[in-house]
């Protein structure tokens, strides 16, 4: 129970270059002790203006709220310094690895190559070689797999065209212009989504186009229109100023329906008929092999679970600061350490998928389609962890609204997260598959 107080007095100064105001600075002044015995108390309340000449022009007057002694701190450079060093070591690994690994299987398969029939059948046959006939074979639930994997493969366009945007235009200095960019963005590059979704579908096979079509369309908007629609509810409900406003709703349902959808249909017409053709190196069986069993780490699960750990450790530090930005008043403008960032996290995934994808093969599991984008898409889980131990340690933010908020937004930004990590593994992983069964004789 300390002394209340109320300030009477506000102090405005405003700052101008020529006719056109730079900064203004609010100071709260006179601070007048309440009573608490007396139920009615009278006070005064007064203000004054002043205006400043100032040096600083009009294009750079955000400046003065970005916070440099943050984002360019030492432990800013020596993170990405870290991650790239890791993206050598783990890339120059991979390789020596792989290529060490693949070259003795090579060397095995053409001494088995030249056994006749009777010593082949003799001989204990093993590794990814025998899973030929079925590595092809579409996988489970193709027209979801085929969604997110065109939608990450559009996220991840998006993201660098962007950042790019944001660098050159200095978009930061303007509110709201960021988040402007990505919506459009987004309406505009879902051609591409719909390209990569339509053809993939169409190489293995999918006879329901259409409908993988609008799913792949819907279903990063849609979950994120409901999650916004719950937190919008709770806004409105408690009259607060983050509410997103109806005419903004409309607009963006309008931008949907006639700039997202037609765009997204045409890239997936475009696909099907261009790139549509399975080019498989290998003929599938028309019985599915039996997949044996194998120790808990070589199972699809156990692959992707830890699949997200490297990837997450390349992005740790700098999900600290991208947090900080959006949760704890800090304008993020150091968009060149997150396209570096981005780069060496798209790395990162790529190498892990493809190990991952190996040590399932050599294990004679031909279920490598869903643990590749898994694998890569688990980064997701572990940001998510983060932000929740951000919230608890580094937000001092208190009861169920702030909570919702934080969840929501977290939510849908982990979602994307997860379709632009899976399907970039996704991708690396099936390039991978194509070229070493290119190499073999099949029979």
């Amino acid at each position: 129970g300390g002394d209340v107080s109320m300030y009477t007095h506000q102090k405005f100064v405003i700052a101008h270059n020529a006719d056109r105001i730079v900064s203004v600075q609010l100071t709260m002044m006179d601070p007048v002790a309440l009573d608490a015995l007396q139920a009615e108390q009278k006070m005064t309340f007064t203000y004054e203006v002043s205006f400043e000449e100032s040096e600083n022009s009009f294009h750079r007057r955000y400046e003065q709220y970005l916070d440099f002694n943050f984002f360019q701190h030492k432990i800013h450079w020596f993170s990405v310094f870290n991650s790239f060093m890791m993206v050598i070591f783990l890339v120059g690994l991979v390789s020596m690895i792989l290529l060490r690994t693949l070259r003795k299987d090579y060397a095995r398969y053409a001494k088995e190559d030249e056994l006749d029939s009777l010593e082949r059948d003799m001989s204990d046959e093993y590794g990814w070689k025998l899973v030929h006939g079925d590595v092809f074979r579409p996988p489970n639930r193709l027209m979801w797999l085929a969604a997110v994997y065109g939608i990450g493969i559009q996220f991840c366009v998006q993201c660098v065209v962007v950042v790019l945007a944001v660098i050159c235009g200095s978009l930061f200095m303007e509110s709201g212009a960021v988040l402007n960019t990505v919506i459009l963005s987004g309406a505009l590059i879902s051609f591409v989504g719909g390209y990569f979704s339509g053809s993939y579908y169409s190489q293995n096979d999918g006879k329901n186009w259409i409908k993988t079509m609008i799913l792949s369309t819907a279903l990063f908007p849609g979950v994120s229109f409901a999650i916004l629609f719950v937190l919008n509810t709770i806004a409105v409900a408690h009259n607060s100023m983050v509410a997103i406003p109806f005419l903004y709703i409309v607009m963006l349902v309008v931008l949907f329906f006639f700039v997202t959808f037609p765009l997204s249909l045409a890239g997936t017409i475009v696909g099907r008929n261009w790139n549509g053709v399975p080019q498989y190196p290998c003929r599938i069986k028309r019985i599915p092999s039996p997949v044996p069993y194998k120790k808990w780490y070589l199972t699809p699960w156990a692959i992707s679970l830890l699949g997200g750990l490297l990837p997450f450790g390349s992005i740790f530090i700098e999900m600290y600061f991208l947090f900080t930005s959006m949760w704890n008043y800090k304008v993020y403008y150091v968009y060149g350490f997150m396209l570096l960032v981005f780069l060496i996290l798209m790395i990162v995934t790529s190498c892990v998928s493809v190990v991952g994808t190996y040590f399932l093969l050599n294990a004679e599991n031909y279920h490598w389609h869903w643990t590749s984008f898994l694998s890569s898409a688990s980064t997701a889980i572990y940001v998510f962890l983060y932000s929740i131990h951000f919230y608890l340690f580094k937000t001092k933010m208190t009861g169920l609204y702030q909570a919702f908020f934080y969840y929501g937004y977290t939510s849908i930004f982990c979602f994307a997260l997860a379709l632009m990590c899976g399907s970039v593994g996704y991708l690396s992983s099936g390039i991978f598959v194509r070229t070493i069964y290119r190499n073999i004789k099949c029979d």
